[in-house]
């Protein structure tokens, strides 16, 4: 099986590293050279590298190395029997490279997008078959992240979907199936571990490394939100709130903060610009937490009482099933337990009394609580222990 990979940017060369070393034949491309050069020089230091440390063998390293061409045409891709798209989040560009890509290729390969948070059905409208069309998900960077979306469009054919997901299990990933709706699962059921640490900063709540020990320290995650937010880059990570916000219609739930806004506009975006909520820069002195375990279990429960809520619609509006759920916020960002058996474990019941006091207090739609979870707090049961119509899914 030959599979093309359309962007040599990091996920796009993740990607390609993956599927070369699952055994595939994979021609990456990229419309601009000095890219697809940058791609390959850093590629095979990442593999020399693996050698170096004893995680490959040099034969191996070299056979994988071999499998990956660097083509500078997009009609290298004639012969392939998938190609996957990793190229900038944008629709208008996406739809013109599916158009382009579809007369290029066979009519029985698939094409897919690596999109993180646009409509699969609209990029698939922009092809003569759509039914061809599906989005598959990678995390960065691919080569280490276990997780990957499935994302079929209301167009994409059953046997599409099938093939696609057997594939990508064969790669050794963990694949969940997700509805086609903005964020899929990670980006949309994650938004609270920003935007309501974001939230408690700006009431003047806690500091910027305060939340962060707590978060890491109390709740048990391997960064907090802060750190995590320098490190994706304040400017991604804002733009997908900004996106997720706007796809749904403007719900107060998805709401972008002004503070991140304003570190993007100045150019402090974390860890690759050498400043962002932390300074990087030789010599900083990182602040110290005010290490209050009252106020550290609150912000704790603030945070994932907000995520547990979101978890809950997600299942209720059948975005996905309890346990895909459940897998990518433990496989995709690396939750420390999935957030439906969080809420098994601390009371389904006391995840709605956390939601109805917020709302209490603030009197916004954004802490509206699930309808799933009101119900089950009534009538007593669990996410685990008793399955409802909902949790079928």
């Amino acid at each position: 099986m030959k599979v093309g990979v359309l962007g040599s940017g990091s996920m796009g060369a993740g990607i390609a590293q993956v599927a070369a070393a699952a055994g595939h034949e994979v021609r990456l491309y990229d419309n601009n050279p000095e890219a697809l050069k940058r791609a390959s020089n850093k590629l095979q230091k990442i593999l020399n590298r693996l050698v170096e440390k004893g995680r490959m063998e040099d034969a191996e390293a070299k056979a994988l190395f071999g499998r990956i061409y660097f083509v500078e045409s997009i009609y290298s891709y004639s012969d392939c029997d998938l190609v996957i798209e990793a190229i900038i989040e944008n629709l208008d560009i996406k739809k013109a490279v599916f158009e382009q890509v579809e007369e290029v290729v066979g009519p029985d390969c698939i094409l897919a997008s690596n999109t993180s948070s646009l409509s699969i059905a609209s990029i698939a409208a922009a092809c003569d078959d759509p039914s061809r069309v599906i989005g598959i998900h990678f995390f960065n960077p691919a080569p280490l992240m276990k997780l990957v979306e499935v994302i079929p469009a209301i167009q994409t054919s059953p046997a599409v979907l099938e093939k696609t997901i057997g594939l990508i299990d064969s790669w050794g990933k963990y694949t969940v199936q997700t509805k086609d709706t903005p964020g899929f699962i990670v980006n949309r059921v994650a938004r609270p571990f920003y935007g309501e640490a974001l939230r408690i900063l700006e009431e003047g709540l806690a500091d910027v490394a305060t939340i962060d020990w707590a978060m890491t320290e109390i709740g048990g995650f391997r960064m907090g939100p802060f750190t995590l937010m320098d490190y994706i880059g304040n400017d991604i990570n804002y733009t997908v709130t900004e996106t997720v916000f706007r796809s749904f219609y403007y719900d107060p739930r998805y709401r972008p903060a002004f503070t991140q806004k304003r570190l993007s506009e100045a150019g402090y975006l974390g860890r690759k610009s050498g400043r962002g909520y932390y300074d990087y820069s030789e010599g900083a002195t990182p602040p110290e937490p005010r290490k209050d375990q009252k106020l550290g279990e609150y912000i704790v429960w603030r945070i994932v009482t907000m995520l547990i809520n979101e978890a809950a619609d997600a299942l209720f509006l059948r975005i996905a099933s309890r346990d895909d759920i459940d897998g990518a916020m433990t496989k995709g960002v690396n939750y420390p337990k999935g957030l439906l058996k969080w809420a098994d474990e601390r009371g389904i019941a006391d995840c709605v009394e956390s939601m109805d006091r917020l709302q209490q207090e603030y009197l916004e739609d954004r802490y509206r609580c699930s309808p799933l979870l009101r119900k089950m707090a009534r009538d007593g049961i669990t996410f685990y222990e008793v399955k409802t119509e909902s949790q079928q899914v």
